[in-house]
Parts: structure tokens; sequence; C-alpha cells
């Protein structure tokens, strides 16, 4: 049936006006589009800068400023000050754990506490003490002291000088960290204390990463001590150095934990301590495996 021009024309004018609708409408989509994805590039933008901080930053610092970027981000992730009115804190206080040695691992561990009433008021730089703040210390005297074979009936004296033997407790450890700047003001020590003094008293210390868990436990049946940096969860609010000494038949691993010696008398599932190490830590962390050089 053949249409008149009229009505053709009529029909030519809906059809350029549906087309006009049907590109307004796309410009409509589009326009509200651009925000949603304008945000969406914002928040992928922000949630890597929180979860890859030095990633982010070493594209905007080199050298010396990206060193001192990654000092502070080692400072100040996680803070490792216990209160005095913690359970651990409670738990370990007023206790001299002179002589505790574990002897459960590949190598016997002597165990030192923090909190030991021997230095637990000692200063630990100019705004702490190694009860509220050493872990750090401890933790590495653990290790150092372990390692090198000093074993606790020759470990007579704790006041940072020279002894008959070289002795290596809490105090010694905070005393040259302080000295040689590895003390946190206010937080507690640089994560770099580890590596660092491991390497000062002749052991070797390589870092290791979460993803890494046979190197961990092949370092542990080898006789190694590993040091590790928590974050949040069974063993501290925030930060904490705890010593992992030793891996059993079954495969739970054996701590020294500085603050908690009945934490220290559990075995843990390895996942839980992987889970739970820092996720952020600087040096090579959150994990050092120490052993003889």
């Amino acid at each position: 049936m053949a249409i008149d021009p009229a009505t053709a024309k009529i029909l030519a004018q809906l059809a350029l006006k549906a087309a006009a609708g049907e590109e307004a409408r796309k410009r409509i989509i589009m326009i509200a589009l651009i925000p949603v994805i304008s945000v969406l590039l914002i928040l992928t933008m922000f949630v890597y800068i929180i979860t890859h901080p030095l990633d982010y930053l070493s594209t905007i610092f080199t050298g010396n400023e990206l060193a001192r970027v990654t000092q502070l981000h080692d400072s100040f992730s996680l803070d490792q000050t216990i209160d005095i009115n913690d359970a651990s804190y409670r738990e370990s206080t007023g206790i001299d754990y002179s002589g505790v040695t574990f002897s459960d691992g590949a190598i016997d561990v002597i165990y030192f506490n923090q909190a030991d009433k021997r230095w637990a008021d000692k200063p630990y730089g100019k705004t702490g003490t190694i009860g509220t703040s050493g872990c750090g210390p401890t933790s590495l005297a653990m290790v150092v002291s372990s390692l090198l074979g000093h074993s606790p009936e020759k470990m007579t004296g704790h006041s940072g000088g020279v002894s008959p033997y070289p002795v290596v407790d809490p105090v010694q450890i905070s005393n040259w960290a302080y000295e040689n700047g590895y003390r946190c003001e206010g937080n507690g020590s640089y994560h770099s204390l580890i590596p660092d003094g491991a390497g000062h008293f002749g052991l070797k210390a390589e870092g290791c990463t979460a993803n890494e868990p046979q190197r961990i436990v092949d370092a542990l049946a080898n006789g190694k001590l590993v040091v590790a940096i928590m974050g949040k969860g069974h063993f501290t609010k925030s930060g904490h150095f705890i010593v992992l000494r030793g891996v059993t038949g079954k495969g739970k691993i054996l701590v020294a934990d500085p603050i908690s010696k009945s934490r220290s008398e559990q075995e843990w599932d390895l996942s839980l301590i992987l889970n739970e190490a820092c996720k952020q830590a600087g040096s090579g962390g959150p994990f050092w495996i120490i052993g003889k050089s």
C-alpha cells in the first residue's frame, strides 16, 4: 500500500525524534556514569595506597627521601607499647625469670621476659621502659643468647656493662638499640633492629614474608630461630615482636613470647601466625630467619 507524502513526512519526523531521543538517553546515561566511574577509580586508588603505601610512595620519592619515608612507616605502622594494665603485663610483672629455658625445640632457647622485675622499669630510650616498650630488644636478646650458646648459669649480670661471660640480656640490647638509633620513641623499636642487631652480634638474618611458610618450618627444624613482628590478634592488640623457637612433629609452632610465658608454653598453628603477622612490616619482615653465620 502506498504511503502519501504527508504520512511519510510525519513518519520521518517521528523516526528522527526517536533517534534524537535515543541519542539523548545515551548522553544522559554517559553523563550519569562518568561520576560513578570516577568515584570507583578514586576508591580503587585509595585502597591501593592504603594497602601498598610504600609501593605508592616509591613512585613519588627516591633515594634518601624514600629511605626516610620507609623508616617513618616502619616506626608507626604498629605500636609496640603495652599498657601496664594489660593482662599479659600483669601476668609477667614482678617475677624473676632467671634460669627459664625451653628445651622442646631443635635447640634450647633461653627465655627472657620484658616485664621481668630485674629490668622492667629500666629505661628504654628517653620515654619508655623495657617492660612497656622492649619486646624487640627482649626478643633479640633471646635469639642472640640462645644461638651463641650462653648457658643460663653463666648469666651473672644485666647492667649493660661487661660481665665475666658474654651475656646478652634485654638491658644490653636496649642500650645498644637506643645508642644506635633503633629505638622509636613513643612506639617501640624500628623493625630494622632485628636484622641489623643480629648482624651486629655476628649472626645472619634473612627476611621472610608470610607467603613463604615452608622456609619458616625448615629453618626451625634446622635449629634456626625466627623473629616475627605480629599485628592485632592472639599476641597483641597492636604490634609485638615474638620469637618462633621450634616446630613440633605435628607441624605446630613453638614460640617465646617476651611478655607472656603462658603463651610461650602453648603450641600454635602456623596459619594463625602467618595471618596475624604484620602486613606492612619493614626491613624485610614480618619474619626474620636468624642463624649462625
